[in-house]
C-alpha cells in the first residue's frame, strides 16, 4: 500500500477548503478523510466538506470493534496505521493531535500537495 498524503491544520476553515478543492480535481470522498482528538470536530469538518473519517472500512471489523475498548490516542494511531502509517508516525501525528491538530489524510492519490497551491 502507498503511504498516503497527510497535512495538520489548526484553521477549520482552511481545511475544509483545501478538501472542497480537492474534490474538483476529482479526488473521490472515499479517499478524503479528516482525523483528530475531538470526534465532533471530526464529524462536523468532514460532514461540512462532504469528507470520510477513518471507520471500519478502513481498519477492518476486528479493529473496529477493538477500538471501542481502547483509549482514544490508541484509537487514531490504529486509525493511522490502518491507512498506511508506520507505528512511529502514528505516534507522531497522534501527539500533534493532542495540540489540537486536525489532520487531512487522503489515500490512493498522487501530487496531493500540487493539487492544493
Amino acid at each position: 500500500m502507498a503511504k498516503p498524503f497527510i497535512k495538520g491544520y489548526k484553521d477549520d476553515e482552511e481545511l475544509q477548503d483545501h478538501i472542497k478543492k480537492l474534490k474538483t480535481k476529482d479526488v473521490s470522498k472515499e479517499d478524503i478523510y479528516v482525523i483528530s482528538h475531538d470526534d465532533e470536530r471530526t464529524k462536523r469538518i468532514a460532514k461540512n466538506a462532504d469528507a470520510s473519517i477513518i471507520g471500519a472500512g478502513e481498519m477492518g471489523v476486528t479493529d473496529a470493534v477493538k477500538g471501542t475498548f481502547t483509549k482514544k490516542g490508541d484509537k487514531l494511531r490504529n486509525q493511522l496505521e490502518s491507512v498506511g502509517f508506520s507505528e512511529s508516525e502514528a505516534e507522531d501525528y497522534e501527539a500533534e493531535m493532542d495540540k489540537g491538530t486536525v489532520f487531512l489524510v487522503v489515500a490512493n492519490t498522487d501530487n496531493v500537495d500540487d493539487m492544493l497551491v
